[in-house]
């Protein structure tokens, strides 16, 4: 499974950066749960706790701000 897609983080805007984030966010949930039918049994439990929708969010800022630092913050 490849993790960095491409390989790289780099990206030439920050929407891109952003959707690249997203990305890698449910390619790690992919990795730590690779049995489709469990993400599909589970995804209605956290799709209505907000406390999961607020940790998804961090895993996603997280890979973020990975991307704009080996971006160099689009500078």
């Amino acid at each position: 499974m490849e993790l960095v897609p491409n390989n790289s983080l780099k990206t030439a805007t920050p929407q891109e950066g952003r959707e690249l984030a997203l990305k890698m966010a449910r390619l790690v949930i992919k990795a730590t749960q690779p049995d489709a039918e469990v993400r599909t049994r589970l995804r209605p439990v956290y799709a209505e706790n907000p406390d999961s929708l607020i940790v998804i969010a961090q895993v996603v800022a997280t890979e973020f701000a990975t991307i704009a630092a080996a971006n160099d913050y689009w500078r």
